[in-house]
């Protein structure tokens, strides 16, 4: 079963494609050559092995090449669908031979993150191609009041435009291929930064690290540069307002005022040192959140890693240290060339090794922290 879904999953580019490849790694199960690979987006995909066709993707897909799928399977399927996990069903082109359910790992910030943009009056939609009742799981445990399911990815754009069309602003936060066109049409587009290459290039603001509190902290941020922008502003033309009509001598004759030429400039000159003083205030800025204590995680380790130049590379890094099961934090330093992780269990350092030189880099050593 792992060894037909790997197979078959190993030309697609989807993350859940990518948690069963790793699976078949972690049994040692052999991946088998596909020819006639064709992918269906939003449905599923399909390909032959020794002339066999076989299929893998969601029940829609599995209905209409009208395969059929034992009662017992299906109700299974169902069963972990209403735990919140997506299921995958795999086939060859006359009965369905088994299923694989995957779940989405939520987050310790992210509740947190939803919670902090209701605080400031933003609604949140949970946009997903995932079926209703996983999606209304997921949304439940995060406190995500509307849900739009089983979206096409062709059709996230269109469901943006929706938003828009009802006069509001959209920000939309993806990661994917799929969510490309959305990010793009978004008023404001942000993409998660261990995410696909075409989603960073599609979005206007990048998120540095794998954490939703980020998208509260730009929000932030973003308000304090307007505030102190229009704060620039206004002072900026009440200075001029009074100083220039004073310095061209409009109140010379009728009230005397004039006001020597050095001691315009040099106010002219204290006026700049003001704006730029006041814009240096962001450095400041504390955000008006509490990210969730962490607890103290005994599996720490530092892993000095050779060949990271760029932040694509530093990217590339976090998103293979985040695949490993049991991993609750990475944190990559470009300048330190190394990366620290924290986990729930010890990780086999020949696992972390493995990851890293697949993803083109050197592991220097690896130390407990």
């Amino acid at each position: 079963m792992i060894r037909l879904a790997a197979s078959l999953e190993k030309k697609s580019e989807h993350p859940l494609a990518e948690a069963i490849i790793e699976k078949s790694k972690q049994i040692n199960e052999k991946i088998l050559d596909i020819q006639d690979f064709v992918y269906t987006s939003g449905r599923g995909i399909k390909g032959k092995i020794d002339n066999k066709e076989y299929f893998g993707g969601n029940l829609l897909f599995i209905n209409e090449n009208n395969i059929n799928i034992d009662e017992d399977l299906l109700n299974n399927s169902k069963d972990l669908s209403k735990q919140g996990k997506t299921v995958i069903y795999f086939a060859d082109k006359d009965n369905v031979i088994g299923i694989i359910a995957v779940a989405d790992t939520v987050k310790n910030t992210s509740f947190d993150a939803i919670k902090e943009l209701k605080n400031r009056n933003i609604q949140v939609v949970m946009l997903t191609g995932d079926n209703k009742v996983v999606a209304n799981t997921i949304a439940g445990n995060l406190n995500i009041d509307k849900v739009i399911s089983e979206v096409m990815p062709v059709d996230k754009e269109k469901e943006v435009e929706k938003l828009q069309n009802e006069g509001k602003k959209v920000a939309f936060v993806g990661d994917g291929i799929n969510d490309s066109p959305a990010l793009v049409k978004a008023d404001v587009g942000l993409a998660i930064g261990s995410g696909t290459d075409v989603a960073i290039e599609s979005a206007d603001i990048i998120l540095m690290k794998d954490n939703l509190l980020d998208v509260v902290s730009a929000i932030d941020l973003s308000k304090a540069v307007i505030k102190n922008i229009k704060m620039n502003l206004f002072w900026a033309f009440f200075y001029n307002i009074i100083g220039i009509p004073i310095a061209a001598g409009v109140f010379y004759l009728s009230l005397g005022l004039k006001l020597s030429p050095m001691i315009g400039a040099l106010a002219m000159s204290l006026s700049s040192v003001c704006v730029v003083t006041n814009a240096l205030r962001l450095n400041n800025l504390k955000l008006n959140f509490k990210k969730e204590e962490r607890k103290k995680m005994e599996n720490v380790k530092i892993i000095n890693i050779e060949g990271m130049q760029c932040n694509h590379c530093k990217m590339t890094v976090e998103k293979a240290l985040n695949s490993i099961e049991g991993v609750t934090k990475v944190e990559v330093n470009l300048e330190n060339k190394n990366a620290i992780i924290e986990s729930e269990k010890e990780i086999d350092n020949n696992e972390i090794i493995k990851l890293i030189e697949e993803a083109g880099f050197k592991v220097k050593d690896i130390a407990k922290k």
